[in-house]
């Protein structure tokens, strides 16, 4: 091995360890709850959206299991955040999707809505947490113990899971909307009022995803 390579395999090596200890820091919560079995991580995506639904992940990691890499979902690449979806799947106890639609939106405010899938993400799962690890929240209507986490997809290694989760389940669907729903440029801005997405809520007016409660200034 020449003094290049071993360059390369020594940064390789500190670029591991600082990412090694930068997951124990964000496995503070669950080591907290280590007497329980089953720890779910709670996220949501989509509360700020003009369109489509509110999307909320829940998932139920391993003890102990290692993810590298894996961090709140808007500081990810979507191509990082394609391939953590993956490993998220394939190591995670459970996992559950919950949507709540535009309509239902208008219906109850985004903050009900926001509940609302959470209960449907929990609801979807294989196994029943003991404990909730929720992004700022207290769900009402939930009869598990729950622990709000300020900031938790950046503190817990369970809410991160579910914040990627729900990120990509979401981009993916507001992709698959784009194509049937031209000229919002809905796979771009994933439903966010852009320029883009406001000229053609101009030009278009409101599709049958938008939410209706929240484009009054637009149309």
């Amino acid at each position: 091995m020449n003094k290049r390579e071993e360059e390369k395999l020594r940064r390789q090596e500190e670029k591991l360890i600082k990412e090694r200890a930068r997951l124990e820091k964000l496995h503070f919560y669950e080591k907290q709850y280590e007497n329980y079995e089953y720890i779910c991580g709670i996220d949501e995506v989509g509360r700020g959206p003009l369109a489509g639904p509110v999307v909320a992940g829940a998932v139920i990691l391993p003890k102990g299991c290692e993810i590298l890499y894996i961090n709140d979902s808007k500081k990810l690449s979507e191509k990082k955040r394609e391939a953590l979806y993956d490993e998220i799947m394939e190591k995670a106890v459970a996992a559950g999707i919950g949507m709540t639609s535009p309509a239902r939106i208008d219906e109850i405010n985004i903050l009900q809505a926001t509940y609302e899938a959470m209960r449907m993400a929990i609801e979807k799962l294989r196994v029943r947490p003991e404990v909730l690890l929720n992004d700022a929240v207290t769900i009402p209507k939930v009869d598990i113990l729950q622990v709000p986490i300020i900031k938790g997809d950046e503190k817990s290694v369970s809410v991160a899971a579910a914040s990627i989760i729900a990120k990509v389940t979401r981009d993916r669907l507001m992709a698959e909307y784009d194509r049937v729903i031209p000229g919002y440029d809905f796979a771009s801005n994933k439903g966010y009022g852009t320029k883009a997405h406001i000229a053609g809520l101009r030009k278009l007016g409101a599709s049958p995803i938008h939410r209706m409660t929240f484009i009054g200034k637009y149309v």
